[in-house]
């Protein structure tokens, strides 16, 4: 059943668009249906549940690593299954009434949809590896949902992207340590080797980084700030984000790891004090607040201080505490979020010294109100009641020192105290006084009606706690390490949590009572901004990074030598330190390597006594072709065909980019001149001892003779390197690609491609700059292309036996279009061609073979038999490289098309040194936008 849940979730999230479009808003009551239907589907596993046991299921997902797509319904996953589907059908249920039939309401019901199953993945996960990838699920989704609220949205959302997802990246370090020290990311074994991980070295810095990750995510203090920013969000995803997802998802994350740390004095002391730092930080600036969600969104912080603090002091009492306020603090703040939104669509505002007298037009509204709010205060007979006072009971049992207890309780009734006065700074605020609109009236029953079965809930389930007590009662026993969970009670007599009940009540009766000084008050207080803080340090780190890479904007060679040159430098003196002796080297019995030096030697000597542009352009192509003839000496077929085919179109390129270029290269002056000298030869000198040094001093390693003895028996192929490239390292081959796809698409955003000047007979005559070819380069091109594309072609399909593959036959192909266009003069590309066409087939081709073999159960990219394919030898092997081709055609291709059109133009940015400008090219855009 967990599974089929998730796969309705993710169906729901998928056709939720598509709904809206048929449905309109009313699209909300099919999707409540959905996730009432989903909780239903869960709920036949609840006799196993609660007789102890769990529902799993569990697929293969990643075999080499053995991590499992595993899933369990336990007593703690049905407690928050019933949060996140049990809130998330009453805020669907009450979106249609709020929500309008805007464009992006169906993408707001599909992110929401997609926020539970998220959340409903997160809550179910078996496996550590799975549930990290739920919980940087969610935090993609808050931050779409946050986008939606469009530019007002920009700094929160970045604001909760950043912080969670640093929360996140901890949470990935955490489980890598995990299961190097249990040795497996199955969350019941890691959870059961509690002595392990305790004995291990590492389980200090385990603890802080799950600690690290869920305080980011529950917005404890000082990790706060990104939750009030959220308030920008419309109401129903800041309700179910404050109710049922997200912020829960750490408290979920503390409970469910407690039994590695329970009971351990510094995860208790951690939990403890950031928990209450929270709380009371939370309720003191929410009582500072006049805006109804952002009073709601500080009271957030302050309720998950509290339960983290709970959840620190460990003892089956506190944990048993903890699950049941989650719950209630689901209920009450999922009202509150609900009736504020209501609030706010009836009258346009959310300010409470805006708002009043609304009991007497909207009694009803008032009414659920209250009942939210009493619960929120922990006043009898609300559930909010009954989990205060447990809280208030474990709280008072801390033993970290001995005299936590006393500060645990006396902070606990202080952020209490608070919440009671702005619990009822909210109901007077908005409800109480004189009518100041008598116009208004109560909306109508299907808006309010989700709020009031939340509220009847939170009042019901108080005096009917025993309702409750079976499914907490089992959701503590899966996490408490030892010890009996107690059995929950309306009224247990008199006992000191009453005692700190009733000073609650009267101190938070005392703060509204003078509401008007305290309100004065606090307002005087300066306190730092943590928004703020956090959006300054932001800039400061983007201003750093402009700073770091402000050499690399410049158009002076200088600053993008020096770096590599004193890093050649430093790596040689580091090798001269630390390298001992070295082993003798080998014997060479290749002659012509003594000649290839030299004629390499002149080669570089020449280049760099030319004052020709065309003519060093020309030399360094030669000194490409010279060390591509020392590979093929060498054996390295495949790399020096590569090499050689990229010095060809490097060299047409660099002459496209070069032809408004002054014809000869920039003098300098002699100390410059004497200095660059100096530096190269440094250099020079420190790379060839280092060559000298390193190599031909052992022979094959490990990894190449394992190769050389096992490409042919796995793969079918002969040529190792290619082999390598598709087969046993396509992960490496696919980035690589999907690099050089986008820099294609880079290319064209922000190229725009330029005509050449007006020549009717241009193509006739050929021209100097470049610009046509000649009708002698015609007639070569259309005898070379059809052969250079059938070249390419054969290139490809040989690549697995024999030298060639996709990169070597797509720049092959790269030089048949560079010939074509060259010759007629960049006349545009036909729609064959079309850069984006080519990028979007390479991924599609590449990802889907390597998604093909997930679907047959294989790891990623792992070679498998094409059906109907295999037959004609096609692999998908074959498949895949046909996707490397079209990713690196895609570059060459476009930079033909951008670059080939006519003179450049000139590059905007900061410069340094020669502030020589390129030349002016005439605006005379021709097929500008997408090709």
């Amino acid at each position: 059943m967990p599974a089929v849940a998730l796969v309705v979730m993710a169906v729901l999230a998928a056709a939720a668009p598509l709904l809206h479009r048929r449905l309109g808003r009313n699209t909300g009551y099919v999707l409540a249906a959905g996730f009432a239907v989903t909780g239903a589907l869960l709920a036949t596993g609840a006799p196993t549940v609660l007789d102890g046991g769990a529902v799993t299921a569990s697929w293969s997902w990643l075999p080499s690593l053995q991590v499992s797509f595993a899933l369990r319904l336990d007593g703690l996953a049905a407690l928050f299954c019933l949060i996140v589907l049990g809130v998330g059908t009453l805020i669907m249920a009450y979106c249609p009434r709020y929500v309008g039939d805007g464009g992006r309401t169906g993408t707001v019901y599909g992110l929401l949809t997609a926020f539970a199953g998220a959340m409903l993945g997160l809550v179910l996960a078996a496996d550590l590896v799975l549930l990290y990838v739920f919980w940087e699920l969610t935090t993609v989704c808050s931050f779409f949902l946050l986008a939606t609220a469009g530019r007002v949205a920009v700094a929160p959302a970045r604001r909760a992207l950043l912080i969670t997802a640093a929360g996140g990246l901890a949470l990935l370090v955490a489980v890598v340590a995990l299961s190097v020290v249990v040795g497996s990311t199955d969350l019941s074994t890691v959870l059961a080797a509690r002595d392990e991980v305790l004995a291990s070295p590492l389980a200090w810095p385990i603890g802080a980084l799950i600690a690290f990750a869920a305080f980011t995510k529950s917005a404890q203090v000082p990790l706060h700030s990104w939750l009030p920013g959220a308030m920008v969000a419309m109401t129903p995803v800041s309700a179910y984000l404050h109710a049922a997802t997200m912020v829960k998802a750490g408290i979920y994350l503390l409970m469910r790891t407690t039994p590695l740390f329970a009971g351990q004095p510094a995860w208790s002391a951690l939990l403890v004090t950031v928990g209450l730092a929270s709380a009371v930080t939370g309720a003191f600036l929410a009582l500072r607040e006049h805006d109804l969600k952002a009073i709601l969104a500080q009271s957030t912080v302050s309720q998950l201080g509290l339960l983290v603090a709970v959840i620190g002091v460990g003892t089956p009492t506190a944990l048993a505490a903890a699950m049941l306020h989650t719950f209630a603090h689901a209920l009450f703040k999922a009202t509150l979020f609900m009736l504020v939104g209501v609030v706010d669509k009836e009258t346009g505002s959310r300010d409470i010294r805006e708002l009043s007298g609304l009991r007497r037009v909207m009694p009803v509204t008032a009414t659920v109100t209250a009942l939210a709010a009493l619960s929120m205060a922990g006043v009898p007979p609300m559930l909010g009641f009954v989990s205060k006072e447990y809280l208030f009971q474990s709280l008072v049992q801390a033993d970290v020192a001995p005299w936590a207890g006393p500060v645990a309780g006396a902070l606990a009734v202080a952020a209490s105290a608070l919440t009671f006065a702005y619990g009822v700074r909210i109901v007077h605020g908005a409800f109480g006084g004189p009518v100041r609109q008598p116009d208004l009236y109560e909306p109508s029953p299907a808006f309010l009606a989700p709020a009031v079965v939340a509220a009847s809930a939170g009042l019901l389930l108080g005096p009917g706690i025993a309702w409750v007590r079976p499914v907490v009662t089992r959701a503590a026993a899966d996490v408490v390490p030892a010890g009996e969970v107690p059995q929950f009670e309306f009224w247990h007599g008199l006992s000191p949590e009453v005692v700190m009940s009733a000073i609650t009540i009267a101190v938070g009766t005392a703060l509204f009572l003078r509401r008007d000084p305290v309100d004065r008050a606090l307002q005087r207080l300066r306190l730092p901004d943590g928004a703020a803080v956090f959006d300054r340090a932001h800039d400061a780190v983007l201003d750093l990074g402009s700073a770091v890479g402000r050499p690399d904007r410049s158009r002076d060679l200088a600053p993008h030598l020096a770096r590599p040159l004193v890093a050649l430098g430093v790596l040689g003196a580091v090798g001269v330190a630390a390298v001992g002796g070295l082993p003798e080297r080998g014997p060479t019995d290749r002659a012509l390597d003594w000649p290839v030096l030299a004629l390499l030697v002149l080669t570089v000597a020449g280049t760099v006594l030319a004052r020709s542009a065309l003519a060093a352009l020309g030399l360094v192509g030669v000194v490409g072709l010279v060390v591509a003839v020392w590979f093929l000496l060498a054996g390295a077929v495949d790399v020096a065909l590569t090499l050689l085919l990229v010095e060809v179109l490097t060299a047409v390129v660099a002459v496209l980019v070069l032809r408004s270029r002054p014809p000869r290269l920039p003098g300098s002056d002699r100390p410059r001149t004497v200095l660059a000298a100096g530096l190269a030869v440094a250099a020079g000198t420190g790379a060839a001892a280092a060559v000298y040094a390193l190599t031909g001093r052992r022979g094959i390693s490990g990894a190449g003779a394992w190769f050389l003895d096992n490409a042919e028996p796995q793969t079918g192929g002969t040529n190792v390197v290619n082999t390598v490239l598709v087969d046993f390292r396509g992960m490496d081959t696919l980035g690589e690609a999907i690099v050089l796809g986008a820099a294609a698409l880079g290319l064209l955003v922000v190229v725009a491609r330029r005509a050449p000047e007006a020549a009717p007979d241009r193509a006739a005559r050929g021209r100097p700059d470049g610009t046509g070819g000649g009708l002698v380069l015609q007639v070569a091109a259309r005898v070379l292309v059809p052969g250079m594309a059938a070249l390419s072609l054969w290139l490809l399909w040989r690549g697995h036996d024999e030298p060639g593959g996709g990169f070597i036959s797509a720049l092959v192909a790269g030089t048949a279009v560079g010939l074509h266009q060259t010759a007629h003069a960049f006349p545009g590309l036909p729609r064959l061609l079309r850069p984006t066409s080519l990028v979007g087939g390479g991924l599609l081709l590449a990802l889907g073979t390597g998604l093909f073999a997930v679907v047959r159960g294989e790891p990623l990219l792992t070679p498998v038999e094409v059906p109907l394919l295999g037959a004609l030898g096609i692999g998908s092997a074959l498949l895949f490289d046909l996707g490397v081709y079209l990713l690196v055609l895609a570059l060459l291709v476009t930079a033909f098309d951008r670059l080939g059109g006519g003179p450049v133009p000139a590059v905007p940015g900061p410069s340094s040194g020669d502030h020589r400008e390129v030349a002016a090219t005439p605006d005379v855009p021709s097929r500008q936008g997408a090709p």
